[in-house]
């Protein structure tokens, strides 16, 4: 049976699906639960772990405003998995090749495409609309060298952190490719950006905050109105940032792996967002920051470390109090610095064998070691959604 925890705070009660949570997201919790704008309650998923201003694998639902920290700056982050027609049996014995093939056209880290492979049509729908932004806000395109520029220039790309694309195997032996990304520096320099417009807003509006990254935007504002347009914004080119580099990968790998067809399986989410919804017989709106939506019928992908399995699932709907959600991973247990001071390249090395990856120092945060155990997330959400495979990496493409 899934453990459930249950959190009062000063205003509306916190939803915790775990056992495995610390005092410090804990508060977190309380301190979001307090603010007069959330409501009818706030949902923490099992991977649950501290975070900026709101804790990572939390819902919450805000009546009339939105709070941009909550949301966060890797705005649109998701998910996206396609299916090949291939089986574990028909790939090459050393899958070096693979890896080298997926690096040579997606760009990752820091690094974007250079002018000349600029994926310039995969941006031309998106162009109109971030003008528009930028012409009201002009301080977002001050915020990074030529930001109009290094949008296109970053699309197809995959950023740093766990952002990753992988070579999985399925509970059949099926060749699966999963990736991991967001809305890279624009998505950055637009979060960021409203973050500090929802301080300086609540300097003058509400002095009581229990934390300044609790500001908010409030619904019938120039402000709030101009959020809702960058942030959907934001999430529309996440998406295409994901298409683009899927289409890029699988043409590569048709020059390494067998000749192959892409199946009709394609899932496809995304768990640092916000929408419109109706919970407990009120329209709010739903940010969820490390989560993904599981109504009933949603399908979504929730993957482990660099060395564990991921899970290709179909949301129940669950309780009314998991908000439609459930987890988007692991979740991390340890932050990046404690992983780099605590892991080891032996660990790393042990943890994903009979993985093509890198196992060098650059990726010791991202460890097996760094993340919760994926299976005892899963256990926890057994009421929130249903599996429908289990994948495994062969291949690991790190940011």
């Amino acid at each position: 049976m899934p453990i459930r925890q249950h959190l009062n705070s000063e205003r509306v009660p916190v939803h915790i699906f775990t056992e495995d949570v610390d005092a410090a997201s804990l508060e977190q919790l309380k301190r979001v639960a307090a603010l007069p704008v959330v409501g009818p309650s706030v949902a923490a998923m099992p991977d649950v772990h501290l975070g900026k201003g709101a804790t990572v694998g939390s819902v919450i639902p805000s009546r009339e405003a939105i709070i941009p920290a909550a949301v966060g700056v890797d705005i649109g982050c998701g998910m996206m998995a396609r299916r090949l027609d291939l089986t574990a049996d028909q790939l090459p014995e050393s899958l070096k090749a693979v890896r080298r093939a997926i690096e040579r056209v997606v760009p990752v880290g820091f690094d974007s495409h250079d002018a000349a492979h600029a994926p310039y049509s995969a941006c031309e729908p998106l162009a109109r609309g971030l003008d528009r932004i930028l012409e009201r806000h002009p301080t977002i395109a001050r915020m990074g060298k030529n930001m109009r520029g290094k949008f296109t220039r970053q699309m197809g790309t995959l950023g740093g952190g766990n952002h990753f694309v992988e070579l999985c195997l399925d509970e059949s032996e099926r060749v699966w490719v999963m990736l991991h990304s967001g809305s890279r520096g624009i998505g950055n320099a637009i979060g960021r950006y409203f973050i500090e417009y929802a301080r300086e807003d609540m300097r003058i509006h509400q002095r009581n905050l229990p934390d300044k990254d609790l500001s908010y935007l409030r619904e019938g504002t120039t402000g709030f109105d101009d959020y809702v347009e960058a942030v959907g914004w934001a999430q529309d080119y996440a998406r295409h940032n994901r298409e683009t580099m899927m289409a890029a990968i699988l043409e590569a790998l048709q020059g390494v792996l067998p000749p192959f067809r892409v199946t009709e399986e394609a899932i496809k989410c995304h768990h640092n967002y916000v929408a419109r919804e109706s919970h407990g017989g009120s329209e709010v709106w739903v940010t969820r920051k490390g989560a993904i939506r599981a109504r009933r019928g949603d399908l979504g992908i929730i993957p482990g470390s660099m060395g564990a399995c991921s899970y290709i699932v179909r949301g129940r709907g669950g309780p009314p109090e998991a908000l439609d959600s459930c987890a988007h991973g692991a979740g991390r247990r340890m932050s990046r610095r404690q992983a780099k001071k605590q892991i080891d390249l032996n660990q790393l090395r042990a943890t994903t064998r009979g993985v093509e990856c890198r196992k060098d120092r650059s990726v010791l945060d991202e460890a097996p070691g760094a993340y919760k155990d994926i299976d005892r997330v899963m256990a926890n959400q057994t009421d929130l959604v249903d599996v429908l495979h289990r994948l495994k990496q062969v291949v690991c493409v790190k940011g």
